[in-house]
């Protein structure tokens, strides 16, 4: 394309030639000005004198407003989305959170009407509304992050609970709560008695169960063998380290099935009944001692009936 330049100014006429490139980005310069102005005049107008437009014209102009609205609602369905997926998690935490306490209930026998997780906290009191404050999506997420804490400081608190009733539950289990035989019946028991052999009053450490020879001995609690032999007085004997300064003695055994070290469980065999030692017949002498004093073992042995 050829265009002639002419003017009073020059002397002579001027002659331009424009190719393919020049046109071209000519073309895209002018539709960048035109866009520009009409985006100008189109915000001028809605601001400024949009009751003076018409129908079609408002339309037109109102529609680059509509995209924008629908992108920002697709935004906010997006957060809401994202929200609704964050709130079920905390529901599942909830869930867990509920089944950890139910099982804590059971574990300290307390009531469940009164200790009932899957429930919501009785609530009440008179309704006081401020009709002019709406909740915003700030205020939800900031109550999404306390709820979040609370939960998390809940499942903290729950599991250290836990731990503690198992220790709790743990230490129960070294107690002797069970008979160390399945049959049998007090011949003498713990207190002052006439002494067999003296016929002088006598302080008697423990319990004597009459049952025949042979007749399984049980362990009252789980512990460590600290004794199993042979005692001038007690015959073959057993003794068993509960912790917590907690020890049993099974006294007058015919035979002893145990090594010292050795770590048994509640229930287990450890020896069989017979009479060695000082004793007048085939009977179980048994004994609980605390940091070394001897204590009635009615009172360990009644925990397991009650």
């Amino acid at each position: 394309m050829n265009i002639i330049l002419v003017s009073n100014n020059l002397a002579k006429t001027r002659s331009v030639t424009l190719g393919v490139p020049q046109i071209l980005l000519a073309l895209f310069v002018l539709m960048i000005i035109t866009m520009a102005m009409a985006s100008a005049l189109q915000n001028v107008l809605l601001r400024f004198a949009p009751q003076s437009l018409s129908d079609a014209a408002q339309v037109v102009l109102m529609g680059g407003h509509a995209a924008e609205q629908r992108k920002q609602q697709a935004y906010l369905q997006a957060s809401l989305q994202a929200m609704a997926a964050k709130v079920g998690q905390m529901q599942a935490q909830m869930q867990r959170l509920d089944a950890l306490g139910g099982r804590l209930a059971k574990i300290t026998g307390m009531n469940p009407a009164e200790f009932s997780f899957d429930k919501p906290a009785a609530q009440g009191g008179p309704l006081l509304t401020n009709a002019g404050a709406d909740v915003s999506s700030l205020e939800l997420e900031r109550q999404l992050a306390m709820m979040s804490t609370a939960v998390s400081d809940r499942g903290d608190k729950l599991a250290a609970l836990q731990t503690m009733l198992m220790q709790n539950q743990l230490n129960q289990k070294l107690l002797p709560t069970i008979l160390p035989v399945n049959s049998g019946w007090h011949s003498s028991n713990f207190g002052w008695r006439v002494d067999p052999f003296t016929g002088l009053s006598a302080m008697h450490e423990g319990v004597d169960f009459v049952v025949p020879a042979g007749t399984p001995i049980y362990a009252s609690a789980g512990g460590v063998i600290a004794y199993s032999d042979k005692h001038p007085s007690y015959g073959n004997m057993v003794e068993i380290e509960h912790g917590n300064d907690i020890i049993t003695r099974y006294a007058h055994a015919s035979k002893l099935l145990v090594k010292v070290g050795q770590v048994v469980r509640r229930g287990d065999k450890i020896a069989e009944v017979g009479s060695t030692g000082r004793s007048t017949g085939n009977h179980l002498h048994f004994e609980v001692r605390y940091k070394g004093s001897a204590q009635n073992p009615v009172r360990f042995l009644k925990k397991a009936a009650a």
